[in-house]
């Protein structure tokens, strides 16, 4: 253990850390709040569904599938830092040139590299926060920089929100250059990688696998049954201001996707620290069934319904967020109480690219069901879905 680890908790590098998650988070959801709107003055409302969920769904997915590659890589170099930076650098300077965009396929290709390298840059950061206490502190370290990312994913689209009405659409991706910028400086300068790190040797990327339990291999499967109809949240930006613009002209209504993109962010925050209290007492799986999934299907039920009142809106972004919090922390916590400790790192690596898998097919199907067929049936698909993985999820007590 490194001098800096035994030392209090709250030293350089966490702060640092945390620091860099505040501004890369508010960069990169001022230009996801904003993508909607600006993919609609690009190619039109017709296209825009499709479109988004190719560009969201291949973003999401390769982003996962990096997850698992620099995990690996950055266990056989024995170094976390490189890759940390650069992962920001990819981000910080890829969501800002969306800006520059003139079509869709210019908006896909800066979207696909900005989130490969948020794919890249988490696993060896959170090894290198990690490394920067003791054991003991983990959990003050890991929910410091949580906070701030959370912070910063609440400041994004409250900005987004104030500019969309009032500078040209491409600004707001301009402007994410200044926070993208911020976060690169702050994990190149004020983070110092421990020097106590042994490069070992690691097997291949995939030695493990054979070994993985059975009831894991289950549970995985059932992750993808959910991840094939847990399409992007982008979508449900596009959903609001699909069914305002008409009363009240595309910018406001994607102004108002935006500000109830925040209050998700919120809920979703709140409910992060909620879930994991309440997952001790009336167990994982069982929360995991009815709060991350079946909860997933009503919302996506609910955005069948068109209407012009904000708070019922409202009340669907906060449910939306609920359930994304509920299926994103307890998908790792009940994995790791099925996973032995030394394949745990194999296991969570399976997991990374089955999610990579289900993001790839996920958006992509609902946005064609979308444009091709209609949007209430494109949520109904997502909802069907999420209701059979519950199902499973209950039935098969894995």
């Amino acid at each position: 253990m490194s001098e800096m680890a035994n030392k209090k908790w709250l030293n350089r590098n966490v702060v640092a850390m945390g620091v860099t998650s505040l501004f890369s988070d508010t960069s990169h959801e001022m230009a996801t709040s904003a993508l909607p709107t600006f993919l609609t003055v690009l190619v039109g409302p017709t296209l825009a569904p499709q479109l988004l969920g190719i560009i969201s769904g291949l973003s999401d997915g390769l982003a996962s599938f990096m997850k698992t590659f620099s995990r690996w890589f950055s266990d056989k170099i024995g170094k976390r830092k490189p890759l940390t930076v650069l992962g920001y650098v990819l981000t910080g300077f890829f969501v800002g040139l969306i800006g520059f965009a003139t079509n869709w396929i210019e908006v896909l290709f800066c979207r696909v590299l900005a989130w490969i390298g948020r794919g890249m840059r988490e696993p060896p950061r959170d090894a290198m926060l990690a490394d920067s206490v003791d054991k003991k502190f983990y959990g003050h370290a890991f929910g410091f920089n949580r906070a701030l990312d959370t912070i910063g994913a609440v400041i994004g689209p409250l900005l987004a929100f104030f500019l969309i009405t009032i500078l040209d659409i491409r600004k707001i991706f301009f402007l994410s250059f200044i926070p993208g910028a911020l976060a690169v400086v702050a994990i190149a300068f004020g983070v110092k990688e421990q020097k106590s790190r042994i490069k070992k040797k690691v097997k291949g990327l995939f030695f493990h696998l054979k070994t993985l339990p059975h009831n894991f291999k289950l549970f995985v499967f059932i992750m993808f049954i959910f991840g094939i109809g847990n399409f992007n949240r982008t979508l449900l930006l596009l959903r609001v201001q699909e069914v305002l613009t008409p009363a009240n002209g595309m910018l406001i209504a994607g102004s108002i996707a935006v500000f109830l993109y925040a209050i998700r962010n919120v809920a979703q925050a709140i409910a992060d620290y909620i879930v994991g209290s309440i997952s001790d007492k009336i167990g994982k799986r069982i929360l995991l069934a009815f709060v991350g999934f079946f909860l997933f299907g009503i919302v996506s039920l609910g955005f069948i319904y068109t209407t012009t009142n904000f708070y019922y809106f409202m009340i669907l972004f906060i449910l939306s967020g609920v359930s994304a919090a509920s299926y994103t922390a307890l998908e790792k916590a009940y994995a790791a109480d099925l996973l032995p400790s030394h394949i745990r790192g194999t296991g969570y690596g399976v997991l990374n690219t089955i999610d990579g898998i289900g993001d790839l097919i996920s958006s992509f199907v609902v946005g064609t069901i979308w444009t091709l067929v209609s949007p209430s049936l494109a949520f109904v698909y997502g909802a069907i879905i999420s209701f059979i993985a519950a199902l499973l999820l209950i039935i098969k007590k894995v």
